[in-house]
Order: structure tokens, then C-alpha cells, then sequence
């Protein structure tokens, strides 16, 4: 009997890796639901290959433009993922959540009670909202796997471990395609640039933050939140291979990492298939040549002004994570958009952080998902202001 499966964000890089691994094994993966924003094209594609009967289009326009398209072909369309969850009437095996940005967050909470395994490799709303996911897990009796690949190392490396005899945790960094250039080298340069990274072929907002050290300062919150450490018991080094995800030093004179080759289908292909021998990664993986001269080098602020930011956070949820992805998601897409230059896109960030009109709700949590939301509109209404 097949497993069946949800994948939120199936048009995205996230959703495609998964796709590509269910491609191999169509006996024993059933999907069950895909969802999308915008790509119509993508996720009609996707459906009718997989033989998928049920996908969201969150986009209204597209959703009304496009439904009869689908079901011509026998393919049921929604609007809210809450109205294609109520026609799921058992527990699904797996759900991977790969939707970008805090618009991951509500579709994550409302699938939790319908899955026994989540994968999740949306920053924003472990940043945002771990603690109504957690609740929530704990609640459904939900497994939770983190599949960015350095939260996949440290969950892999802490099994069987004993948290307190954590000494340190590693955070790998690959110092993006600006690592040995000059700050007047980059000062104006496009984004075109920005988003070619050496090693990972990833969207372009993740790209972004991977030039700028930002998708590292929001993996050490993630990791503080889900493996329930201080922040301090984090580092961020820069490791140009990428190869190494993630160090973990014990007290007791122990260190372990975590390799792998840089391709999100392997955190991916192993949260699918945990606990089963009989399956094995078709592609390479060891490779001698890239652990001899790993070349480790010490992330600094006046490289990466980002790492400033490691001053603020707290472990517990505060309305101060939720405004730093507002103004970083804002920032980023002004960049991406040629309206601002790579600097001043960092310098700008830095200053509005320190704004009193948002400090002054860095001591406050919010109570809910709609908290959330609010905060995030504050935050837009306040950029479009100034």
C-alpha cells in the first residue's frame, strides 16, 4: 500500500526536489494534495503527472481563471488550503513544507493535525511561529523533521544524545559569491550577481540572504528554537566547500559533523525514507577530495554586517524575529527589483532594526498566528511610510 503525501509549495525548488525523488519511487508514494501560489502552469503539469486529485492556487485570480481547466481533468481546485484539508479523512504519512517566506506559517499549523510526519524548510515560520508549531505538534502527536540542511546535520547528529553535554554547535556557511571581494566591489552590484551561488542552486530570495549572511543569522535562531539551546552555544564559520553541514562539539572531548553534497534532495530524500535499509541514494556522496583542505574560516561583522544582529535575539519568541523578516523580506525584494544597492539594502536593514518604533515591542511576544500577521502588516505599512 502506497504512502501518501502533501507537499505545500509544490512549484517552488523545495517542492520540485521532492517531486524528483517521488519520480523514482511512484509505487510507494502516493500524493494526496499539492498547493501553489502562482505557478498554474507548474502545478497543473505537476498533477496531472502524479495523477494528483486535489491542489490549492492560494492566487484568487488564478484560482478562478484556471478552475474549470482543472477540472476538466477530474483534478478538484481550492482556494484555502483549510477546505482541501476537511476532504482528508485520515492521517497522510508526510507532508513537506517548502513555501517561502512567512506565508508558510498558517498552512504549516492547519496541515499539522493531518499529517504523522512534517518536513519543514521554511526559515520564517520556525522563526516566526516555532512556538504555536511545537504546541501544535505535541497536541496531534505530529513527528517534525527539519530538512534545511544544516538543521537535518544537527537533528542527525544530537539522536541518542544527550543535550547537555553540548558543548558547541557549528553552523557552516558558504560566505556566498561575494566571500573574497572588496565592500566597493559590491556596493552597487545587481542582483543578477547576488543570486549565483557557488554551490547551491536555490530560489532567489534565499540567494539574496546568502550573500548577506542573513540566511545564517535566521538558521542560528532556527536552530536555538527547535534543539531548545541557548544562543550561545552557537557559531557561524565560513566553509567555502559546503560539504560540511554542521559540527557538533561535545563536552566529554568528542566532535562529530555531518557531510553531505550540496543537494537539498538528500536531507530531503533521507526525512522520506528515515528508518528504512532497503533504499539507497542513487548519487554520489563521499568525496576524499573535498575534506582535504577544508579551509574553515571565522565569520566576522565587518564582512557580514548581518552577524550584528546576533546581539539581539533572545530564546524566547518576541515580536523581534518577526520584524527582522518583515523588513529583510521587504529589503530583499526592493533588491531584487534593482530599487536599492547591496549595501545600503544591509546598511538600511541595520538602522530600521534599531527604529523605536520597533524596539519597543522587542520585549513583547506575540499570542497567536493573527498577532503575527499583524505585526507583519505594521511592519510593511511602516517601510511604504519611510
Amino acid at each position: 500500500m502506497s504512502e501518501e503525501i502533501i507537499i505545500l509549495g509544490s512549484t517552488g525548488s523545495i517542492g520540485k526536489s521532492i517531486l524528483k525523488i517521488i519520480s523514482r519511487d511512484k509505487k510507494r508514494f502516493k500524493i494526496k494534495l499539492l498547493t501553489t501560489n502562482n505557478n498554474v502552469s507548474s502545478i497543473y503539469s505537476q498533477a496531472n503527472r502524479f495523477d494528483v486529485k486535489m491542489v490549492v492556487i492560494k492566487n484568487k485570480n488564478n484560482f478562478t481563471k484556471y478552475k474549470k481547466k482543472f477540472e476538466k481533468k477530474n483534478i478538484r481546485v481550492f482556494f484555502k488550503i483549510s477546505d482541501a484539508l476537511k476532504k482528508i479523512r485520515k492521517k497522510v504519512y508526510y507532508t513537506i513544507n517548502g513555501i517561502s517566506g512567512i506565508e508558510g506559517l498558517e498552512p504549516t499549523i492547519k496541515v499539522i493535525p493531518h499529517t504523522k510526519n512534517i518536513a519543514i524548510a521554511n526559515k520564517e515560520s520556525i522563526i516566526c511561529g516555532w512556538n504555536f508549531i511545537h504546541r501544535s505538534l505535541i497536541k496531534y502527536n505530529t513527528n517534525f523533521i527539519p530538512i534545511d540542511s544544516e538543521h537535518f546535520s544537527i537533528w542527525s547528529l544530537l539522536k541518542g544524545e544527550n543535550l547537555g553535554n553540548v558543548k558547541r554547535i557549528f553552523l557552516t556557511a558558504s560566505g556566498g559569491p561575494f566571500l573574497n571581494k572588496k565592500k566597493s566591489e559590491i556596493k552597487n552590484i545587481k542582483s543578477k550577481f547576488a543570486i549565483k551561488h557557488p554551490n547551491w542552486n536555490m530560489g532567489k530570495k534565499i540567494s539574496i540572504d546568502s550573500a548577506t549572511m542573513m540566511n545564517k543569522v535566521f538558521e542560528l535562531i532556527e536552530a536555538a528554537k527547535i534543539f531548545k539551546l541557548s544562543i550561545d552555544k552557537f557559531k557561524i564559520i565560513i566553509h567555502p566547500k559546503s560539504y560540511i553541514h554542521a559540527i557538533v562539539d561535545f563536552k566529554k572531548g568528542i566532535s562529530k559533523m555531518l557531510i553531505h553534497e550540496t543537494n537539498m534532495e538528500i536531507p530531503i530524500f533521507n526525512s522520506l525514507h528515515q528508518g528504512s535499509s532497503e533504499i539507497e541514494y542513487e548519487q554520489k556522496n563521499f568525496d576524499l577530495k573535498n575534506l582535504n583542505g577544508l579551509n574553515f574560516i571565522d565569520a566576522n561583522d565587518k564582512k557580514f554586517p548581518y552577524l550584528k544582529l546576533l546581539n539581539y535575539i533572545k530564546i524566547k519568541n518576541t515580536y523581534f524575529e518577526i520584524i527582522l523578516v518583515s523588513i529583510n523580506d521587504a529589503l530583499v525584494e526592493k533588491y531584487l527589483n534593482d530599487q536599492i544597492g547591496f549595501i545600503f539594502m544591509q546598511k538600511k536593514l541595520l538602522r530600521l532594526i534599531k527604529d523605536p518604533y520597533f524596539t519597543k515591542y522587542y520585549n513583547r511576544s506575540p499570542n497567536n498566528i493573527n498577532d503575527i500577521k499583524f505585526m507583519v502588516e505594521k511592519v510593511i505599512t511602516y517601510l511604504n511610510k519611510n
